[in-house]
């Protein structure tokens, strides 16, 4: 989906009914605003960030898991 908006006098932006629908926002809805060098990217607010970020980095948590065990074994 590719739409142009227009600035208005009062610096606001009307987001197309596309965008609306294919996110699934409502009146009253918030979104987070992300400042590029040279763009500015917007998307919903989760409603909880703790699901929304659950699983990231699991990585370096297994990583930390592995040295507590070895630490605790130590003892």
């Amino acid at each position: 989906m590719n739409s142009t908006v227009k600035l208005s006098s009062k610096y606001q932006v009307v987001i197309p009914q596309a965008a609306r629908e294919a996110l699934g926002l409502e009146v009253g809805d918030e979104l987070l605003v992300l400042c590029k060098s040279d763009r500015v990217v917007m998307m919903p607010k989760p409603k909880k960030f703790s699901r929304r970020t659950a699983g990231l980095h699991r990585e370096v948590w297994e990583g930390a898991r592995a040295y507590l065990k070895d630490e605790r074994g130590s003892w």
